[in-house]
């Protein structure tokens, strides 16, 4: 018997969809790969007896319930794509929440955002500052990310170097400052972490031109 790739997946998914259905006729909650597993072999089943687009989608929201997985995993499985071969050719079913039964979702449940109060996060709390005036003389704009030590940025800003030794942007990790051509403006810096003193490496010399700007 040869079977083509398609066919060898197909067998391996109907596979790992029969060992979870033994699974939860034992009584045992599903993984998330079994009920994905379960969900794609009912759809498959489906398009092979013949059954229409809406049809298909249907019998896999039906293969598993929200109350026959672990907790957490309606919160993992936000969406199943499969690729199957009706009668006008073959389709992408997409099922959004598919094990959405009109129950909520857990709102602490594997990847919630939980959002607090910015004002409860304190940025570079009791670091040495200072406030220094900045002039682009470039033709281009420069952006400036947070950590990045201030007295090596692109010569084309003008500013204080000595004053701005040891220092960096008073702004979040990730963050940036943009300086417009011909821009003058005032930013705030605040003492670098950690041990000082150290001459640049062969690729902080490259990241010096990267994150500076080069115009």
């Amino acid at each position: 018997m040869r079977l083509i790739p398609w066919e060898e997946e197909r067998l391996q998914l109907f596979a790992a969809a029969e060992l979870a259905r033994r699974r939860r006729a034992s009584g045992l909650l599903l993984n998330h790969p079994e009920a994905v597993a379960v969900i794609c072999d009912a759809m498959l089943e489906a398009a092979r007896a013949g059954r229409a687009y809406g049809e298909v989608e249907a019998a896999g929201r039906a293969s598993v319930g929200p109350d026959e997985v672990l907790p957490g995993v309606r919160e993992l499985l936000d969406e199943v794509r499969l690729e199957v071969l009706l009668g006008d050719g073959t389709r992408v079913v997409a099922l959004v929440d598919p094990l959405d039964r009109g129950q909520d979702r857990d709102p602490f449940g594997p990847g919630a955002l939980v959002i607090g109060d910015p004002s409860d996060v304190v940025v570079n709390d009791g670091r040495d500052a200072i406030d220094l005036e900045v002039t682009s003389t470039s033709r281009r704009r420069i952006r400036v990310s947070s950590h990045f030590p201030f007295h090596r940025l692109n010569a084309r800003l003008v500013f204080d170097r000595d004053a701005a030794r040891g220092f960096r942007l008073d702004i979040p990790a990730g963050a940036y400052v943009g300086f417009e051509p011909g821009e003058t403006k005032t930013v705030r810096l605040v003492r670098l972490a950690g041990r000082q003193g150290a001459g640049p490496t062969a690729g902080q010399a490259d990241a010096e031109n990267a994150g500076g700007g080069t115009r």
